[in-house]
C-alpha cells in the first residue's frame, strides 16, 4: 500500500526533528521506493541517524547493508560493529548475523564457539534459521559438543515453525 503524501510529509518532519522511529521509516521508504524516490544513499543516511540514536532494528539493517555493500561500502568490519550493537539489545537477527560473520570468519576471527553462542541466543527467541543452525552445530559437533538428542530438540523446534531443511533433517535423524 503506498504512503500517502500527507503521512510522508509527518514522518519526514519527525524524521527530521530527530525521532529514531521516523528516521527508520523514512530510510524504510528511501529503501523501497514506497511515496518517495528510490535512494539506497538517502535510505543508508537515515537509518544511520536511527542507528546512532541506538535504535536496534536500524543496527541491523546498517549492518546489512555494510555486509551487502549495498551502503557506501562492503565492510565485514563494519557490519561486525552494528550487529554487535543490535544484538546486545536483543535483536534476534543481529544476533544470527553475528553467528555467521564468526562461523565464516568474515570481519572477524573465525570462531565455531563465538558462531554457536551467537546462534544460541538467536535461537533461544524463536528465530527459526537459528534453531536450524543450533540443530546442525549439535548433529556436526561444529562449536558445541556433539549431542543428537539437542540437536533433534532443535531441528523440531525449526520444523514446527515450517523450516523444510530441519525437517528433512530431523526425518534423517529418527
Amino acid at each position: 500500500m503506498a504512503i500517502t503524501e500527507s503521512e510522508l510529509k509527518t514522518i519526514t518532519e519527525n524524521a527530521e526533528k530527530g525521532d529514531a522511529q521516523a528516521q527508520f521509516a523514512l530510510g524504510r521508504l528511501y529503501n523501497s521506493g514506497n511515496g518517495i524516490e528510490l535512494s539506497l544513499q538517502k535510505a543508508f543516511e537515515w537509518y544511520l541517524k536511527s542507528a546512532e540514536q541506538g535504535n536496534p532494528e536500524a543496527q541491523y539493517v546498517i549492518g546489512s547493508m555494510f555486509k551487502a555493500g549495498s551502503g557506501p561500502e562492503k565492510s565485514f568490519e563494519k557490519a561486525f560493529e552494528w550487529y554487535l550493537k543490535s544484538a546486545e539489545q536483543g535483536n534476534d537477527k543481529a544476533q544470527f548475523a553475528l553467528g555467521t560473520l564468526y562461523e565464516y570468519g568474515n570481519g572477524i576471527a573465525q570462531s565455531y564457539e563465538n558462531a554457536a553462542s551467537w546462534y544460541l541466543k538467536s535461537a533461544e527467541q524463536g528465530n527459526m534459521t537459528a534453531q536450524y543452525y543450533m540443530g546442525c552445530c549439535f548433529k556436526g559437533g561444529i562449536g558445541v559438543d556433539k549431542d543428537l538428542e539437542k540437536a533433534k530438540e532443535w531441528y523440531t523446534k525449526a520444523a514446527e515453525q515450517g523450516h523444510e531443511e530441519a525437517k528433512e533433517d530431523l526425518e534423517a535423524l529418527i
